[in-house]
């Protein structure tokens, strides 16, 4: 799985990386892949308000059937900080079975601008007490607003 912002992407990277599938979650940024690679657009904007969890279990699941069939997955937003991040966040939740601090964790680690928004940190939360049945992260507040934990540490 890549996580990038939609000026990384070019052909030659896609085909040197051997991306086979793509998950554009960006408003006006178009699929311009080639044609053996296929793609997913969640059209949804990088807003606390947007509803980005409703798209988690479909595209965590898709992920995964392109690693089980030998595939490789780029995931994108336009800066590949906040909508990309919270997807592959999900991913490593629901099928790598880590907790929200270690995708968090994970991620961050492989790309130190990811930054999910507080609504979609609120989205994770949920959903991470929906798989796991408990909490690793909660929002508290701070001089900036409503925040994760883990921002704090």
């Amino acid at each position: 799985m890549y996580l990038c912002g939609e000026r990384a992407i070019t052909r030659t990277r896609l085909n040197k990386l051997g991306i086979t599938d793509v998950v554009n979650c960006t408003l006006d940024v178009p699929n311009r892949m080639d044609p053996g690679v296929k793609c997913v657009q969640i059209a949804i904007p990088d807003r606390p308000f947007s509803q980005l969890d409703v798209h988690f279990d479909r595209i965590s699941d898709l992920i995964h059937k392109v690693h089980s069939r030998g595939g490789k997955v780029l995931v994108h937003c336009v800066a590949g900080v906040s909508r990309s991040a919270t997807l592959c966040i999900a991913y490593l939740m629901k099928h790598q079975n880590m907790t929200l601090f270690d995708a968090h964790h994970f991620v961050w680690t492989q790309r130190k601008i990811v930054r999910p928004n507080p609504g979609f940190w609120k989205q994770l939360i949920a959903y991470e007490r929906k798989i796991h049945g408990r909490n690793t992260v909660k929002m508290v507040n701070s001089i900036v607003g409503s925040v994760p934990n883990i921002y704090l540490m």
